[in-house]
């Protein structure tokens, strides 16, 4: 999984979503990355989710 700060809106929502995998840089709001590689099959359906869910497309999941 990777995430792109440039093309971040900052809205949230994948931090929100999933505090596991997602942080928010606190001057800026983009998305931080905590955990590239998510063991769990919950976890890696929560990250496509965020992926999903994120208006910028800033987040790629990539399946294994």
């Amino acid at each position: 999984m990777t995430v792109d700060g440039d093309a971040c809106c900052a809205m949230g929502r994948c931090a929100a979503t999933e505090p596991d995998l997602f942080d928010q840089d606190p001057a800026t709001g983009t998305v931080v990355l905590l955990d590239p590689t998510p063991s769990s099959p919950e976890l890696h359906a929560s990250a496509r989710l965020c992926a999903d869910l994120c208006p910028c497309g800033a987040i790629t999941v990539t399946e294994h």
